[in-house]
């Protein structure tokens, strides 16, 4: 098989200029070998081995100026590439790289790294829990041979050391009067109790040596055993311990009462920042607001058509009891869960032809949590497969306390997680090998949360949601992303309390209150990342209307969403670029 056209520009002889496409990848290339160095999480992520040493650097100006380095190197560099004589496709993969590099960059820079370093995580996706998950038996790195089970030991190691870094920074953040809020910082301490209330052989840490290589002798294994449980008790815990009475004794007198971010030094101005980062827009956040309260008086009249069409007598409020408690909404059992979504599946799959031009290789498996994993998952996720479908994208359902399950948001449920949502979306970005590795495996939320929620709304073409129940699931759904505009710009721009905001989620719709605050919970300690969803969804909706009306009896459906889908997670704004050239070259 011959080599792609931009391997084998870079085969020139010494006396032929290489093509601007050529200089492009070479840059991609240079770019990605010393970002990989710099990146011992995404090493993990990806399954493979980082430097411990350079894992002991996380949470320090020494990795942080290093990466602003690599940052403004590569923008250096991109600077002397001729966009215009670049290919459509290598225009694209210019513009997303340049946005990237400049985001990277500019949340480098000394002024936001002074409101962002210094507040290293949080209860919601912390390292101080991610950490043992990548390190378990069940994250992405393999323990094959013995030299695995030795690497990981290593790396438990030096994670003592990224505690304490963080904990240096907290501290940068109280002298600088720039923190976390109470809330957020007593859920970090019980999490921190969670996990040292484990003995060290119930440790996710502990996991790997559980399970050993047939090959592996009794002796090295009782050997690792004893080194895992060494590491755990006299490294790990000792460092969660002292995080954690730091959190308790210093941190939490030092918090936030305000739960919105515009409370703390910078707040407003840091807020704007942090919405243009997670929708890749320039929005103001009181528009964002009252775009917010009109999705959710749309929908809400939506629900009161379908409250009417179920000849349910009572009002909205006590609709959404009626769904939430009476059995007919709910499974009985596991199996109806599992038969309800193959059903759902194979009639998606009939309609798959309709509105797309191009399918992924890699199949889709359906299937429920494991058992040990169900209790704290959500009601569905997707888990992607391998790039070259060797191994499958799987639709995980959840049957932990199925009275708490709902029938009713099965197909919307379906239409997001799997197909032809986010398998469809992220499976078709990582098989094309014709674009840069950064288009094939990142991307940013607005648009993948975004097409997914966008995925939900084609069950109206595909005749899904003429079934009230199922319609009614996918405006359940849809009420809980138009909520996030209201709440999150509510906390962080218009001084909404804690409760305020859970009173509000739970007078709109037909959420317990456990979800809500977990929900709310989640929009305090991370300020704009909540809006994307909605933001994107809207976007891609929009530039189909567009495009519709561009091009009249012109416009294909499927040839739009091979338009959107065709050049991995874009930054919307170039999206739009991209679809508006699309539009144009179709009239």
């Amino acid at each position: 098989m011959p080599p792609p056209a931009a391997a084998r520009s870079l085969e020139a002889s010494p006396d032929e200029q290489p093509s601007e496409d050529a200089r492009l990848a070479r840059l991609f290339a240079d770019d990605a070998r010393r970002e990989d160095a710099l990146d011992p999480l995404d090493a993990l992520y990806r399954g493979a081995r980082p430097d411990p040493a350079m894992l002991a650097q996380l949470y320090t100006d020494t990795l942080d100026d290093r990466l602003l380095a690599s940052a403004e190197e590569s923008l250096r560099a991109l600077g002397e590439i001729d966009r215009a004589k670049l290919s459509p496709g290598s225009q694209i993969s210019y513009d997303v790289f340049a946005r990237s590099k400049e985001e990277q960059a500019e949340w480098l820079q000394p002024a936001l790294r002074s409101l962002t370093a210094v507040r290293p995580f949080n209860h919601f996706g912390g390292l101080h829990v991610e950490f043992s998950s990548l390190m378990s038996s069940e994250g992405a790195i393999r323990f094959d041979s013995e030299a695995d089970y030795r690497d990981a030991l290593v790396l438990d190691g030096a994670f003592g050391k990224v505690l304490d870094n963080a904990i240096a920074r907290f501290r940068q953040g109280m002298a600088s009067g720039v923190v976390e809020t109470k809330v957020t910082t007593r859920n970090m301490i019980a999490q921190l109790d969670a996990m040292t209330a484990q003995a060290p052989e119930q440790s996710p840490f502990y996991s790997p040596v559980l399970k050993f290589p047939a090959s592996m002798p009794e002796p090295r294994r009782a050997q690792l055993r004893e080194a895992y449980a060494a590491v755990i008790r006299e490294t790990i815990y000792p460092a969660y311990g002292r995080l954690r009475r730091f959190l308790a004794d210093e941190y939490l007198p030092a918090a936030r009462d305000q739960v919105g971010i515009s409370a703390m030094k910078q707040g407003t101005e840091l807020y704007v920042e942090l919405i243009k980062r997670e929708t890749t827009l320039e929005l103001d956040p009181e528009k964002v607001h009252a775009l917010g309260l009109s999705e959710v008086a749309r929908i809400q009249r939506e629900m009161d058509g379908v409250r009417r069409e179920m000849a349910f007598s009572g009002n909205l409020r006590a609709f959404f009891d009626y769904i939430r408690t009476d059995p007919q909404f709910h499974p009985k059992t596991a199996q109806e869960l599992a038969d309800g979504f193959a059903a759902v599946a194979k009639q998606v799959d009939a309609q798959i032809p309709r509105f797309f031009l191009k399918v992924p290789r890699t199949p889709l498996l359906i299937q429920p949590y494991p058992a040990f994993r169900a209790k704290y998952e959500a009601g569905a996720s997707y888990n992607q497969g391998a790039s070259d479908g060797s191994r499958p994208g799987i639709f995980y359902f959840n049957t932990y306390d199925l009275p708490s399950r709902f029938l009713t948001g099965m197909t919307t449920l379906y239409l997001h997680e799997g197909i032809p949502g986010h398998h469809f979306q992220i499976s078709l970005a990582q098989e094309d090998t014709s674009l840069p590795s950064f288009q094939r495996f990142e991307g940013n939320n607005a648009f993948v949360e975004g097409w997914a929620l966008y995925a939900e709304t084609l069950g109206y073409a595909m005749g899904f949601y003429k079934d009230p129940r199922q319609h009614w699931g996918t405006l359940d759904d849809e009420m809980l992303r138009a909520m996030r505009l209201v709440v999150d710009t509510g906390i962080h721009a218009e001084g909404w309390t804690r409760d305020q905001s859970i009173d509000y989620m739970l007078a709109n719709s037909g959420m317990g209150r456990s979800d809500a605050t977990a929900e709310v919970e989640r929009y305090i300690a991370m300020p704009g990342q909540a809006l994307s969803y909605k933001i994107g969804a809207m976007t891609i909706q929009r530039l189909r209307a567009k495009a519709e009306s561009a091009l009249g009896p012109k416009f294909d459906i499927r040839q739009f969403h091979q338009q959107v889908l065709g050049s991995g997670a874009l930054p919307l704004p170039v999206l739009e670029a991209k679809i508006d050239r699309w539009i144009e070259a179709g009239r």
